[in-house]
């Protein structure tokens, strides 16, 4: 994400989504996102950390740049042992949700401890144990948004006890179609029973795909401002639709989603369809949460650094070699021809010979043949085998394609 050179802190969302050349109406949805997307937006990132790893070929020399998020891909390529990780992002509340959860995996040392705080997130006993273990190691800045009030005047903390997953703008999205689901007697939660991928797909097929040609569903997702909740501002829902009917896509990546991968092994299905991580032994989690990485994240911890920062100018502010691994997410179907022109000739000055960049689209296709320079794109070896075997293993299934850039030198 990318925004002007002058802008501050307070305006970044505004200077990365709303698209100066658009039409006023275009202008007016793009306000109105930026307004939501300030904030939280997703208390789990939506990005598969195994995938990324297996895409990005980690090393103990690795120099990460990366986009916070909910954060929990930034913990878990800690796993692979990279020299750093420096995260960044746009938006305050993720900045602070961030901070608290490395406090909590520093200051919780029992696993029943960490599991009840981050992973289930509902418990009422973790406002004491913010209070009490956590507050006092956090900065001013994080400890006041966590203590500060929601619109409805809850502090915000208190989240921790309702099931932090169904909080935020995507969170209160899957809310909602959970609610349309139960309009047509249908429980999401009815697929995570099952005990094979086969009968993932004769639920979905039998219970879920209905759902999308009812008219309801159909015309909901004809607007734009539907998606808010899914992080999706207006620009990349037209790169998201195509030439298909909006309904027709999220069906296709909803059944991807439900059938692609084993329920009992994604956390991203328990997400969508339970609105939280399973709670026995065997539920899946992300990897940082696995009790058989939790000492290596931890013992790994000071090797990341979370800031308030724009992609671009963390990248501009940069010396040659400062990274060498670039992972944004989703955060370039939001730029304009000449703010991806800029990133990309900024991580170009920056990146050395072999280093890789990792980012996810609304489309299948990569969006940067055409909108940035051949001669900076000359740089770059596009890794088409790489980048399919990438978006086939990315288990949360939302996005279109993953797609990898190594630097040629």
């Amino acid at each position: 994400m990318t925004a002007p050179a002058t802008a501050t802190k307070a305006n970044l969302i505004d200077g990365a989504v709303v698209r100066r050349e658009a039409r006023a109406g275009a202008r007016l949805l793009d306000k109105a996102f930026a307004l939501a997307f300030k904030g939280l937006v997703y208390a789990q990132i939506w990005e598969d950390p195994v995938a990324d790893m297996e895409a990005l070929a980690l090393e103990s020399d690795s120099r990460i740049l990366t986009i916070a998020s909910g954060g929990c891909n930034a913990l878990s390529y800690l796993t692979a042992n990279p020299a750093s990780v420096t995260v960044v992002d746009l938006n305050t509340a993720h900045v602070a949700l961030n901070k608290l959860k490395h406090v909590a995996i520093r200051e919780l040392t029992t696993y029943a401890e960490l599991r009840r705080f981050i992973a289930e997130a509902d418990h009422p006993g973790n406002v004491a144990i913010y209070r009490e273990r956590l507050a006092p190691h956090l900065d001013e800045t994080t400890r006041r948004y966590w203590e500060g009030r929601d619109l409805v005047g809850r502090r915000r903390i208190r989240a921790f006890t309702r099931g932090i997953y169904k909080q935020g703008l995507l969170g209160g999205f899957i809310g909602a179609a959970h609610m349309i689901a139960r309009l047509y007697r249908l429980d999401p939660a009815e697929i995570l029973g099952a005990e094979s991928v086969e009968e993932q797909r004769r639920l979905f097929d039998e219970r879920f795909a209905p759902v999308f040609e009812r008219r309801l569903v159909r015309w909901l997702t004809n607007h734009p401002a539907s998606l808010f909740g899914l992080g999706i501002p207006p620009a990349q829902y037209d790169a998201l639709g195509g030439e298909q009917r909006m309904a027709d896509v999220l069906r296709a990546r909803l059944e991807k989603l439900a059938c692609g991968f084993p329920v009992n092994d994604n956390y991203f299905a328990w997400q969508a369809f339970s609105r939280g991580y399973g709670r026995t032994c065997e539920a899946p989690l992300p990897p940082y949460l696995q009790r058989d990485n939790i000492q290596a994240v931890r013992d790994r911890l000071d090797r990341v650094q979370v800031e308030h920062a724009n992609f671009t100018e963390t990248v501009r502010a940069s010396d040659h070699g400062a990274f060498d691994r670039f992972i944004l997410l989703d955060a370039q179907d939001w730029m304009s021809d000449t703010q991806l022109t800029d990133l990309w000739h900024e991580m170009t000055r920056v990146a050395a010979p072999g280093a890789r960049v990792l980012f996810r689209t609304a489309a299948e296709p990569t969006l940067l043949p055409g909108r940035v320079p051949d001669a900076i794109l000359d740089c770059w070896d596009y890794r088409e085998d790489e980048s399919r075997r990438a978006t086939e293993a990315d288990r949360s299934s939302i996005y279109g394609g993953v797609h990898l850039y190594v630097r040629k030198g």
